[in-house]
């Protein structure tokens, strides 16, 4: 994988976000790890795309009237086949991290990537999105050579309080291991 001239990953499909701003610096230097399925435990179609592009129908579930006022986006969505969309180019901001904090340095959406995984906290993510995840962070990791291992986390580190994903179900241990 690689990334290009416009910050972009070759392999991702593009979907640009508008929920997204200008870094106040060039530091690029935390890789945030999320999970996210719309509805809640459904995977599969095109709600997230809609969700992060302010296009989400509060019909079309339930859930999605609680979160339509909701601006958020990622850099990066891997779906459970392994295929990839961007959001955000990497030298934006994406608004993915909220109120965060990292080695007592606030708003982590200023300083790091985000890459949202289509799942759940208990629901064991696929063999083709650790893949593709192994890939997009090889790459980020050479473009951005301040990302290194230890200043790769969930969600949950960042925003204990409020946020528990990737989740259990993520193994760490394997995906570190093939990052080296």
């Amino acid at each position: 994988m690689k990334i290009d001239k416009t910050f972009l990953l070759d392999e991702a499909k593009a979907c640009l976000s508008p929920n997204s701003s200008e870094r106040k610096s060039n530091e690029i230097s935390l890789l945030v790890i999320h999970n996210i399925s719309l509805p809640p435990g459904k995977y599969g179609g095109d709600y997230i795309e809609k969700f992060f592009t302010n296009q989400l129908n509060s019909d079309d579930d339930p859930y999605f009237k609680d979160i339509i006022d909701l601006k958020v986006s990622s850099h990066l969505l891997i779906k459970r086949d392994g295929s990839i969309t961007q959001f955000v180019p990497f030298n934006k901001k994406a608004w993915h991290a909220g109120v965060s904090i990292f080695k007592d340095r606030e708003d982590c959406n200023e300083f790091s990537i985000g890459i949202e995984l289509e799942g759940t906290d208990e629901t064991p993510y696929e063999k083709e999105q650790y893949n593709a995840l192994i890939m997009a962070t090889k790459a980020l990791m050479s473009f951005f050579p301040d990302i290194k291992k230890d200043r790769i986390v969930g969600h949950s580190d960042i925003a204990p309080e409020r946020k528990t994903d990737p989740g259990r179900s993520f193994d760490w241990e394997y995906y570190l291991s093939k990052i080296n």
